[in-house]
């Protein structure tokens, strides 16, 4: 279903909690310039999570796709899970209990098929970091043979972005997972909120998706809707969208090579993702996204999301 020039890709997500990660697998199943070969699921109740991709997946016509269940805690087991509650709703039936993920396990799969073409797969990674770091644990040549790994997750706070947390979501909920991941010597770009926060869906982008008129955009609006910020707020933001739109369009953000470390121990500032530029004995460990083409990205998402996956 792929064209031959697309990029061979593997999603690990914790699709459920933020509606941004079921945006970002419309992104990613609309797109010809990504052959999806596998997601898999990460944190916390992962048997349910794969059912909600399991179903986008059988609305969008894509039961080609193996779908793994992965680690529920995180890597040492000291942190407590994150479960708002609302995960499934109005998407999940009763007779999705009968979804059934792949046998394999995500970090199994993850070591294996990465191994079986090392310098050609790319990973994206829109969860903590548990599985990616398992499967880096578990092969030592995982970090090489990945052709590429792109993360949602962590802070920046520039200047005019203050007001961010100190820690991001993705980070703080396995920060030794993100230590590891960072430290592993993989090729990595680095998608922060100082940039996420900039680009939002509207309602008025909700309809257009809802008038596409198919079951899987219906189901993807009606997601949206649901979510309590986007109930709240009136928008919520593009963060994995985003992400995966950087995969096929590089070119939306600017980045910069710059040494990221985990903040593992700290009192307040524990998850908390620490960047510098540089030199002598710090080397640059990703490309982070510094900058936003805030109109470019919001169009070419939300066009994504208005195509049938192909």
């Amino acid at each position: 279903m792929a064209t031959t020039e697309a990029t061979p890709l593997i999603l690990d997500t914790d699709i459920g909690t933020d509606v941004d990660d079921c945006l970002a697998l419309a992104v990613i199943l609309a797109s010809p310039e990504i052959e999806l070969l596998g997601v898999t699921c990460v944190y916390g109740d992962v048997r349910l999570r794969a059912r909600m991709v399991l179903k986008l997946l059988q609305l969008a016509g894509r039961t080609d796709v193996p779908v793994m269940l992965g680690a529920e805690q995180t890597l040492l087991g000291v942190r407590e899970i994150y479960w708002p509650g609302h995960e499934g709703v109005g998407l999940l039936e009763d007779g999705d209990a009968a979804l059934a993920p792949d046998p394999e396990h995500a970090v199994d799969y993850l070591v294996r098929t990465i191994m079986a073409r090392p310098g050609e797969l790319h990973l994206l990674a829109i969860g903590p970091l548990t599985n990616v770091a398992l499967a880096f644990r578990r092969e030592p040549r995982l970090a090489q043979a990945v052709r590429h790994l792109t993360i949602m997750g962590g802070a920046m706070r520039g200047t005019d972005k203050l007001g961010l947390p100190f820690a991001e979501h993705n980070i703080v909920c396995d920060p030794e997972a993100a230590h590891v991941v960072f430290a592993s010597g993989a090729p990595i770009t680095l998608v922060p909120l100082d940039l996420t926060t900039r680009v939002s869906i509207r309602p008025d982008d909700v309809a257009k998706i809802k008038a596409v008129g198919t079951p899987f955009h219906d189901a993807v609006a009606r997601q949206v809707e649901l979510y309590p910020r986007f109930v709240e707020a009136g928008s919520t933001y593009l963060h994995d969208p985003l992400a995966a739109a950087v995969v096929v369009r590089p070119r939306l953000i600017e980045t910069a090579p710059l040494h990221v470390a985990v903040e593992t121990q700290g009192r307040v500032t524990s998850g908390m993702t620490v960047a510098k530029l540089p030199g002598g004995d710090l080397p640059a460990t990703a490309s982070v996204g510094l900058s936003v083409d805030v109109a470019a990205a919001e169009a070419f998402v939300l066009d994504r999301l208005q195509r049938v996956a192909y």
